[in-house]
């Protein structure tokens, strides 16, 4: 592809006025009005134990939500990275529980299988020209299915692994700042998100990532090994599923085979709400990490205001028809 085309592909310069920002912008201030709102609906709501369940919920959605933002913004769709989060721990569960191994093998293991299987439904898109909306429908089913299969359609505990905890709920940072139990999963997050930005905004394949995105046909006349590239983002995507995985197992002390579909719904609301084109080819890890805390807030204020799970899901859906119908709106303007 030549540096004209990508350059066409790149994402946008940051500026103060473009309509990416106000997107952004908006979603920030919708957020800070959900906080000051539920803290002054309800009592429980701004509490430290409250806040920092709200911080490990977000780690988990946030993560996945990354994942999604890489699948996306190439211009595909992944209904599996619920699913394939729970997959995830399960095999961590099946390296720590079953077979004793350190827990630097069921680290790297949740990665390589979620990268695994990212590929796989990579591979069955660009090669066998399989929609993604099915083929990652397809996958969903398998990996809820083996899940069930490898754990007994029973829980594994992580009583044998003790600091397996210390992943995702301990605090590295309230050991220094005693007071500040900002959770490890928080951290991770930030972590996972730095290093996703940097990719999707510094290297080849994030250039590539909005190339296809933005015009897959023009991608491949331009020279770029469509198929190869698109492999890479949805095992890109799995790898960070994997690092999901293991935050809810750690947060959780478990793997539940059963948990994990619905995630994906969360997910994608975060990735639209935060400013990312569901046609592909603009989007923002940013955008994304604000609207997975926009999602967890609403679910948590919700909740302990009373509301019932069926009606937080309503929500959470005119929430998403609401982001993509100001995102067309924007589109038009610009």
């Amino acid at each position: 592809m030549t540096d004209t085309t990508l350059a066409h592909a790149s994402p946008a310069k940051p500026g103060f006025f473009t309509a990416a920002a106000l997107q952004k912008a908006v979603a920030f201030v919708v957020l800070i009005a959900m906080l000051i709102y539920f803290s002054v609906a309800t009592a429980n709501f701004m509490t430290q134990s409250n806040m920092i369940g709200i911080m490990q919920a977000t780690a988990v959605n946030g993560v996945l939500a990354v994942a999604c933002t890489f699948v996306i913004v190439s211009g595909g769709i992944d209904l599996s990275v619920g699913t394939l989060m729970t997959f995830c721990a399960v095999i961590t569960g099946v390296l720590l529980t079953f077979l004793k191994l350190p827990m630097a093998v069921g680290i790297v293991g949740a990665m390589a299988t979620g990268a695994f299987c990212g590929a796989v439904s990579g591979t069955i898109i660009a090669k066998f020209k399989i929609p993604p909306f099915i083929a990652t429908l397809g996958m969903m089913l398998i990996l809820k299915g083996l899940s069930l299969v490898i754990s007994g359609v029973k829980p594994i505990y992580f009583n044998d692994t003790p600091n397996f905890t210390m992943i995702s709920v301990d605090s590295f940072v309230g050991q220094i700042v005693p007071g500040l139990e900002i959770p490890n999963g928080v951290l991770i997050l930030f972590a996972v998100a730095l290093v996703a930005s940097i990719i999707l905004t510094r290297t080849l394949l994030g250039r590539y990532i909005f190339a296809l995105g933005s015009n897959e046909e023009a991608a491949r006349l331009s020279g770029v090994n469509v198929d190869r590239w698109k492999i890479l983002t949805y095992a890109l995507g799995g790898l960070v599923c994997g690092i999901a995985g293991l935050l809810i197992a750690s947060r959780l002390n478990s793997a539940q085979p059963a948990l994990g579909q619905g995630y994906e719904l969360d997910a994608i609301a975060a990735v639209v709400i935060g400013g990312t084109s569901l046609s592909g080819g603009r989007g923002t890890i940013l955008g994304t990490i604000i609207g997975a805390f926009i999602i967890s807030v609403l679910n948590n204020g919700l909740r302990i205001m009373g509301v019932a799970q069926e009606w937080q899901i309503v929500v959470t859906g005119i929430i998403i028809i609401v982001a993509v119908f100001v995102d067309m709106v924007l589109r038009k303007q610009r």
